[in-house]
């Protein structure tokens, strides 16, 4: 059985930049590049995902970047910092973010124009619904870190009005609302502060707006500090479980409590190193996404818990390969004991739930 997929996150916006007709028409038409295109979205079922504008370094800076997350950050700490703190990557400028930002916006549109009807930038779940039933890939605009958003918060009403309906407070770095977490082994994600006034305002104005919140990046106090003050669901749009696999990007017991409370989500991010401790040299991969998924319903509940591949971001399990892989992790839950609705639940009910209960129609 084919299963309809929602995705939580994807970084194919990164990769196809700059957006040149012919990365264009790779995605459109596909070309075997990264792990997403269009084709290949619709061999694995993948209906809707979250495209993600992610900032990367400066030209100027080194430093971890979004293609690097199964690397593990090492060196000692100097001064007064942690070594997670010292592992942190580099704060970027405004600037930068936001020439960046606008680059990889214009880019998704450019792909929605160019695709002849065949993708969509969807904010509503009516149209989210159109798209379903006319097997149209809907794209969902997220941004991977508010380094694109001031802090009177005017870039947040324009990039609304643009299709904004997901956004990551942080990545693993600080900026003017909070701070991330850095990619560690063997570490737990309480480093460094909680967020600011700024960041406490952004969320606010999320929640008035409409916009998702993702915790995904963001270190312990930053989340905490957002379950104290959302009145929408708690997203972690690509995690994984801290119990299975101690790195600072994925979610305490206590965190997982928090999502379920507020009938929030966690998509499974595909990321070996997220998975696993031993990552890539883990012989069954696909038997740890299993146990992930096992782990994060039997704590949140089978209506919390969905999928945030992290595709084009980070190296996912050989037996996945890319976006024709969902039928075979489908298939190993199927065998696992996993019933039809509850494949179905996985697979795009409880993502359209939340984006029901959060998103103005």
């Amino acid at each position: 059985m084919k299963f309809t997929i929602i995705d939580g996150h994807n970084d194919s916006l990164l990769r196809l930049k700059p957006f040149t007709k012919d990365r264009i028409d790779s995605f459109l038409n596909g070309s075997g590049d990264g792990h997403l295109d269009l084709p290949r979205a619709r061999e694995g079922g993948v209906a809707a995902s979250f495209f993600a504008v992610f900032v990367d370094a400066e030209p100027t800076q080194q430093g971890p970047s979004e293609l690097q997350q199964d690397a593990a950050v090492s060196g000692a700490a100097s001064g007064a910092l942690s070594k997670a703190e010292a592992s942190l990557p580099k704060p970027i400028s405004y600037t930068h973010a936001v020439q960046s930002a606008m680059s990889m916006v214009a880019g998704l549109f450019r792909l929605e124009e160019l695709s002849g009807g065949r993708l969509r930038v969807v904010r509503t779940v009516d149209e989210l619904d159109e798209c379903l039933q006319q097997g149209v890939l809907s794209a969902i605009l997220h941004f991977e870190g508010a380094e694109a958003i001031d802090a009177d918060l005017n870039a947040l009403e324009v990039f609304y009005r643009a299709g904004l309906r997901s956004l990551g407070i942080v990545w693993s770095r600080p900026n003017i609302f909070g701070c991330g977490v850095p990619f560690l082994k063997s570490h737990s994600p309480d480093i460094g502060p909680g967020l600011t006034d700024a960041g406490k305002a952004l969320v606010r104005a999320c929640n008035e707006l409409g916009i998702l919140i993702d915790v995904s990046h963001l270190n312990e106090k930053g989340f905490w500090d957002v379950a104290a003050i959302t009145d929408a669901p708690i997203v972690a749009t690509h995690s994984c479980v801290h119990a299975l696999c101690p790195v600072p990007r994925n979610l305490t017991d206590k965190q997982l409590d928090a999502i379920k409370d507020s009938d929030g989500i966690v998509g499974l991010n595909f990321a070996v190193s997220f998975l696993s401790e031993r990552g890539a040299e883990d012989p069954d991969l696909l038997g740890a996404m299993v146990m992930h998924i096992d782990y994060l319903v039997e704590r949140i509940g089978i209506d919390r818990v969905g999928f945030g591949s992290d595709f084009d971001g980070t190296r996912i399990p050989d037996v996945i390969k890319d976006a024709t892989g969902y039928p075979k992790l489908m298939a190993a839950l199927q065998q696992h004991g996993y019933d039809e609705e509850s494949l179905h639940k996985l697979a795009y009910k409880n993502w359209r739930r939340v984006l029901q209960k959060t998103w103005r129609n």
